[in-house]
């Protein structure tokens, strides 16, 4: 998926990241760990994690990202979205979550979860707020021991609340 900024300066392409990408990645989001909008992520983690995320890149530099990162049998979080500020309303972030969520069909998942403070952002892709129970009671008590923070956050418990303050649980439905 391709794009470009309002004044055609620079095309911007989405692709699966790379191990090459985490140092990058690592880069993007620790503004948002600094302002207290995202957890921080340990280099470790976001190695280990490089087959979930997918980069927003423009003239050679990353100027954004996201990760689907699957939960249950039909059922993945969007996590770790973020885009450069000076690339943001660039539709920059809404090509990573396309591009998530064609990953997320590919997978046979149905329903994508987030947690955002960007309730507008995502209700404009089809995500909306949820409530306490989304899974039956035997999918809840399996996710209960995945001991993944994002599943956590997805199952409101009670232990993760000060880490969503302001926060909406959000799910979409993919078709």
């Amino acid at each position: 998926m391709a794009g470009s900024r309002l004044d055609d300066v620079s095309e911007y392409i989405v692709r699966p990241a790379r191990s090459a990408d985490i140092v990058g990645i690592r880069n993007l989001l620790q503004p948002m760990v600094e302002q207290r909008i995202l957890l921080g992520k340990d280099l470790a983690v976001l190695y280990g994690a490089v087959q979930e995320f997918v980069v927003a890149e423009a003239d050679g530099q990353l100027i954004g990202c996201g990760a689907l990162h699957v939960f249950w049998e039909d059922l993945g979080e969007v996590r770790t979205l973020l885009v450069r500020e000076d690339w943001l309303h660039h539709g920059v972030g809404g090509a990573i979550v396309g591009r998530l969520e064609e990953q997320a069909r590919v997978l046979g998942l149905s329903r994508l979860f987030c947690l955002t403070f960007e309730v507008d952002f995502f209700g404009r892709r089809g995500y909306t707020p949820i409530g306490e129970q989304v899974v039956d009671s035997d999918v809840y008590s399996q996710l209960l021991r995945s001991g993944d923070a994002g599943v956590e956050e997805f199952l409101d418990l009670a232990h993760v609340k000060p880490n969503t303050l302001g926060n909406t649980r959000m799910l979409k439905a993919l078709n």
